[in-house]
């Protein structure tokens, strides 16, 4: 199998030295042809040895890892954040399907990284990924406003607002959007309700994720919530209470 192709971008030593003995100790399918602190060395350092990984820093001298990757567009090489990002940049990582590792790093979640890279090099699409993160991360608010979902045939960037539900597809999510349209994702439900339960998201149903500015009624005797399209979702008992709650409280924030 031809090794994994590496370059380490960030403005620390420290950091560099502790990635490269990670992956000298936990994943020995790779290498690392070089290593690069500011943006213009790491650009350098690119295009000499065309790597398959990227491992980089975003605030560096000299300029972003943002600024980067527009600088080297088109991209044929797959990037993993490497940053030390608040909750709500995780989030926005999160929303615009940027691949991250949050330092210090740990050696689980950077041998899932690379395992994830050495099977899918980088296409296309990364781009308009950042893009997203970066219209993300600037919200005044600090609610992400869009997410970007990905099927066979297309990547979809998605208004937050515009999601009414998501319907468990056995390995898919249905995405039910305002418009009578869809768009059938490939993951669980699981995952879509830990990147949206922070933005107006309830699950009433193992099966069933709302968006709460889109309940029209909850029948209590029924155990059932309407939604703006129509539709009648179940409501698991061990949720009503806890729903009923989360309105009330909007209510009083409105």
């Amino acid at each position: 199998m031809k090794p994994l192709k590496i370059i380490l971008v960030d403005d620390e030593k420290r950091i560099r030295t502790s990635l490269r003995h990670l992956i000298g100790m936990y994943f020995s399918t790779a290498v690392i042809v070089a290593e690069a602190e500011d943006v213009a060395s790491a650009s350098e350092e690119i295009r000499r040895h065309q790597p398959d990984v990227v491992l980089l820093d975003i605030q560096m001298p000299g300029g972003s890892g943002f600024e980067l990757i527009k600088k080297l567009s088109p991209i044929n090489f797959k990037i993993i954040f490497v940053s030390a990002f608040d909750k709500f940049a995780i989030q926005a990582f999160k929303f615009s399907a940027v691949d991250y590792l949050l330092k210090p790093v740990d050696p689980d979640d950077l041998v899932r990284a690379l395992q994830k890279a050495s099977s899918l090099i980088e296409e296309n699409e990364l781009l308009l990924k950042i893009d997203t993160l970066l219209s993300n991360m600037n919200t005044v608010n600090h609610e992400p406003k869009k997410i970007l979902l990905k099927t066979q045939e297309a990547v979809h960037l998605v208004n937050i607002s515009d999601i009414i539900r998501c319907e468990a597809d056995r390995n898919y999510t249905r995405f039910i959007l305002d418009g009578n349209s869809y768009i059938l994702v490939s993951g669980s439900l699981i995952e879509y309700d830990e990147i949206l339960s922070d933005s107006g998201f309830f699950r009433v149903h193992h099966s069933h994720l709302v968006n709460l500015n889109y309940i029209v009624k909850i029948e209590k005797l029924n155990f059932q919530v309407v939604m703006k399209d129509n539709s009648v979702i179940p409501l698991a008992t061990r949720k009503k209470d806890l729903l009923l709650q989360m309105l009330e409280k909007r209510s009083k924030l409105a």
